[in-house]
Parts: structure tokens; sequence; C-alpha cells
């Protein structure tokens, strides 16, 4: 390895590199990773990601050092002689699935078209900085409606779905409200819960003590356990599941508690409201066993699928993918957990299995078309099991935690629910994480020998360019 006086050597690198350029291009990747880790992309997706910029940039891999928290991006560049090391801390993180696929496009399109280092920043920038594709209301609408999607899931008429959509509309555009005035997040989302439980609550009485015909709901406190779905962190639920099963633990475990905090808060809204409220234990009776037609589940499921998708900023071109995605793993579900014991035509596995099952379909599904709709992953596998959420075990639990007053039974029935939606949920995540995991294993040789040839080409276009590297492309 050769020696230069400032700066650091790449592997068989011939040119200097000055300090303030290797600071320029440092600054370049910390950059492109601290988007993805604010849009909420998994550990491992950075990482490759960040990996395919430093080949851009002319970093030998041997040379450059990752470590990624959730936080914090870290980025060494060392030889035997000198270290130069920048980090880059990351505010703000929420899912925007639609930069997540930019940057991925990105990646490969700057080794690929020889981008300059200012094209590269120029289109970066404009990633960072362009609208989301829905504006606060028509995502508040479309989580709203996502809701009483879930509430035909757990057995409402249509009226109740309604009634679910429009308090799940009022306390999400609220809770977007509050998080634009710098709210913290987990008061935000406390605050929103209620907000859309009162409103459900009013919505019950509308229901019971109207005699308008056409207000009056046969379910009216279904809407409780759907109005505050649009809080459920699906993706960084899933990116723990991930981030776990591709030895990124540290980053997992903040992921998880993360994840508990938020789900907390909405607990602690809902049972805040609940107990203003007066509201008795409806959900100990309701039963688990689905009671619509087929092709009822299947509309409530694509509008769930899709109310997420524009929660998590998927690219429109995307929707009607989704809400295939939703149907599809809603009918999986229903067909492995229900059977003869049911009186249901099924395999009679229970809904642990089915959720898994019908979660994995579509992880399967989705390591087949990402190449065909020209999208990651995750853009189409989340937002399509969101619709298999056990939200009438999770309602069970709270209520159960609620009325509790120390007795053996009472502990029991409460610690078995919360079980039981707790499976349901870790084995929704495993469905989607686990085929992902090992697709991205089998091709990960031939993404690599891709990105080499790649660099090749585009080495050849240019003269004083180090083995392995890619070129300097000012």
């Amino acid at each position: 390895m050769a020696e230069r006086e400032n700066g650091i050597l790449g592997a068989g690198e011939m040119h200097v590199m000055s300090d303030a350029e290797l600071n320029h291009k440092l600054d370049i990747l910390l950059n492109t990773g601290c988007l993805l880790l604010e849009s909420l992309a998994d550990t491992s997706r950075v990482l490759r990601n960040m990996k395919r910029v430093a080949a851009f940039l002319g970093f030998h891999e041997k040379n450059l050092h990752i470590s990624i928290n959730y936080d914090i991006i870290l980025a060494n560049l060392s030889d035997e002689y000198h270290s130069f090391t920048k980090f880059r801390h990351c505010e703000g993180h929420s899912v925007n699935l639609w930069a997540i696929m930019k940057v991925s496009k990105l990646t490969w399109n700057c080794i690929r078209d020889d981008y300059s280092l200012e094209r590269y920043e120029e289109e970066l920038a404009a990633i960072r900085n362009h609208k989301r594709n829905y504006t606060p209301w028509q995502v508040a609408i479309g989580g709203g409606f996502a809701c009483g999607g879930f509430c035909i899931q757990f057995g409402c008429d249509w009226t109740a779905f309604f009634y679910a959509s429009i308090a799940a509309i009022l306390g999400f555009r609220l809770r977007m409200w509050l998080g634009a005035k710098k709210m913290n997040a987990y008061v935000s989302i406390a605050v929103a819960a209620f907000v859309s439980t009162i409103l459900a609550w009013g919505f019950m009485l509308l229901s019971t003590h109207t005699g308008v015909g056409w207000l009056r709901s046969d379910t009216p406190y279904h809407p409780f356990m759907a109005c505050a779905l649009y809080i459920v962190p699906g993706v960084p639920l899933i990116n723990f599941v991930s981030d776990m099963l591709t030895s990124h633990v540290k980053t997992g475990i903040i992921r998880a508690v993360n994840t508990l905090l938020m789900v907390l808060a909405m607990a602690f809204g809902i049972a805040f409201a609940i107990n203003v409220c007066g509201v008795d234990n409806f959900v100990k009776d309701l039963p688990m066993i689905p009671h619509h037609e087929y092709w009822e589940y299947t509309i409530a499921a694509a509008i769930s699928a899709m109310g997420f998708s524009m929660i998590f900023n998927c690219p429109p071109r995307l929707l009607w993918a989704v809400a295939l995605g939703g149907i599809i793993a809603v009918c999986t579900r229903n067909f492995v957990n229900l059977g003869p014991s049911t009186h249901n035509i099924g395999l009679d596995q229970g809904v642990v299995i089915g959720s898994f099952v019908g979660s994995a379909v579509i992880s399967i599904i989705c390591t087949r078309i990402i190449h065909v709709v020209h999208a990651p992953h995750q853009c189409i596998s989340i937002p399509s099991v969101i619709p298999m959420i056990p939200g009438v075990l999770m309602y069970r639990a709270l209520f159960a935690f609620i009325d509790m007053h120390g007795i053996v039974g009472e502990v029991t029935v409460a610690m078995t629910n919360m079980i039981n939606a707790s499976l349901i949920i870790l084995f929704i995540s495993l469905g989607v994480a686990i085929p992902n995991v090992f697709f991205r294993k089998m091709i990960a040789p031939k993404r690599e020998q891709k990105m080499l040839d790649l660099i090749l080409q585009r080495r050849m276009k240019h003269s004083g360019v180090f083995a392995g590297g890619g070129a300097n492309s000012q």
C-alpha cells in the first residue's frame, strides 16, 4: 500500500485524495445512509445501499467500516497509516417507502450511468426535499378508512365501518398536527388515541340512542377496537425482526423498545378514554370467528392495505399491488385458521399459524415480483400484512388489565390474551422477514457480481482507476 501525505489511500489507489475531497465524499456517504435510516429502512438495506455508494465514491471495501445505530451512523476509512472517521446524527424518523425506493434506485444508477458527485448530491437532495405523495388530509382519510377496514375484519357492520373511519380520520389528523408542532411523539400518540376513542364513544351513543335508522348500527361497540389502529407500528416492528435475523441486534433492540413505547402510549390513551367514558368490557364475549362473506373481507382487507400504504408514503402506482396483497394475506390467513371446528372450509390450524402463513405467502410473492414492479420488498409486503393485526385479542388484553383487581383468574385472562396477541404480531413479522432475509442471501452473490460488472464498465471509461473500487467522478 502506497503512502501519501494527506488523506487515505484505498487498496491499490494511485492518485492522491485530499482531506477536503475525502471529507466531502464521506459526507455524501453519511447523508445517504441517514436519509434511509430516517425513512425507516431496515439496517441491512441501509448497509447495502451505503456500500454501493462507497463503491461509486471510490472507497475500497476493505478500508471502509460502517456502524449503524438507530439514530447515528458512523463511517471510518483507514489503512495501516491513516484513519479518518465521521458520523451523522439522524433525526425525525418517519416511514417513507417512496424515499427508500428512490435511494435504492439512485445507488444503482450512479454507478451504471457514471454520475458526477454533483449530480448524485442533487438527486439525493431532491429525494430528501420531495413532498410526500399524499397531502396530510389524504393520509388521514386513507388511514381512517384503513381502520374502518379493520373494523370489518373484527365483525362490524358497514355503519360501524364509517363510524370507526371518521373517528380515526380526526384522531390521525390531530396526531399529525401535534407532530408538526414538535410535540413529543409518544404524547402525540396518547392524545390521538384518546381523542379517537372518545369520538368512537360518541358514535356509539349516537348509534344506540338515535331513532334514525341509517344512523343505527348492530355493532355499535366495534369502532372502539379499530379507531386508533392507525398508530400500529408495523414498519418498526418488522424492521426489528429483520434486524435481529440479520445480526444487527443492537439496532433491533432499540427498534423493539421504540415499538413497545408506541404501543404503550396508544394503550394509555385508549384506556384513559375508556375510563372517562365508563365503557363496559364489551369485547370479552366477542367471537373471533369471521361471520362476514368472503367478498366483504376482501374489500376490507384491500381498503386497510391501501390506507396503510398512504400512511407509509408508498408510491401511488403500487396501490393496486398492495390491495391485492392485503386480499391474499387475509384470505390465506382465514383459510389456514378456520376449518371444520368453526363450521368453515379450511385447514383449522389456528390464528397464529394462519397469520404466519398469510404473511409468509405475501413475502414469498414479493420476492418474485419486486423486479416486475421495480420497488423494494417492504413497499408491498408490509402494508399487505397489516390487515391481519389481531385487534380483538389486543382489546381483550387491554380491558382485562383495566378491570384487573388482583384476582388470579383476571391476571390469567389478561396475560393469555396479551400473549396470544403478541404471538400473532410476532409471527406476522417473522412471516414477512424470514423469506425476505433468505432471498436476499440467495441473490447477494448475483447482486455483488452485478455491481462489480458495473464498476468495471465504469472503470473502462476513465483512466487512473484503482482495482475493485470505482472511478473518481468529479
